[in-house]
């Protein structure tokens, strides 16, 4: 059974009737958003910017998800409990460790057994691996951080079959009032 937070379905059937002020359903445009625990993860990071970098330090990150997309059968973008367990998940697999920019072309990063080196310019940080968030982006940024969550959230809702989808957005808040995002088109039959 589905966790969705939302009363029974109703007719009319999506698509099929008239809605206020005379717009048909199928010229309507639906979104979808979570937010809040626990689509949150504290991690370890440093951006790279021109010839410097930042110092080692941390955040409290805060994950929001929107999904637009044509409503099911049902009369739902997308079930929020469905939405938030991925995301969360997501959230899980980032937490308390160190985000690695793998793509990050001013970083050097050097695996030996069970630790990573990661370098730049005269400093030096060693890791336990275990402890380390291998992500395939060019810089550890709030905006790259978003791209990263919405790539895998897409990989997860189109191998569910969400077909319907047609954009997702994922903003990442790393302070109050400090956040970046990213949405993605996702592909509709």
């Amino acid at each position: 059974m589905s966790v969705h937070n939302r009363g029974p379905a109703r007719p009319p059937t999506p698509g099929s009737g008239t809605i206020h002020n005379g717009h048909s359903a199928n010229q309507a445009r639906y979104r979808v958003r979570v937010d809040g625990p626990p689509l949150r993860f504290a991690a370890a990071h440093f951006a790279t910017f021109g010839g410097d970098a930042e110092p080692l330090h941390g955040h409290n990150y805060q994950v929001t998800i929107e999904a637009e997309g044509d409503l099911t059968p049902d009369a739902w973008v997308i079930d929020f409990g469905e939405l938030r367990a991925l995301g969360t998940a997501l959230c899980r697999e980032l937490d308390h460790r160190f985000l690695l920019p793998e793509e990050d072309s001013h970083i050097a990063v050097a695996w030996d057994e069970g630790s990573v080196e990661v370098r730049f310019g005269d400093r030096r940080y060693v890791f336990p691996a275990v402890d380390v968030a291998r992500l395939p982006v060019e810089n550890s940024t709030a905006e790259c951080l978003a791209r990263y969550l919405a790539a895998r959230l897409a990989e997860e809702l189109r191998g569910r079959g969400h077909r319907h989808l047609r954009s997702l957005t994922v903003g990442v808040e790393e302070a109050p009032g400090q956040s970046g995002w990213c949405t993605i088109a996702l592909t509709t039959e």
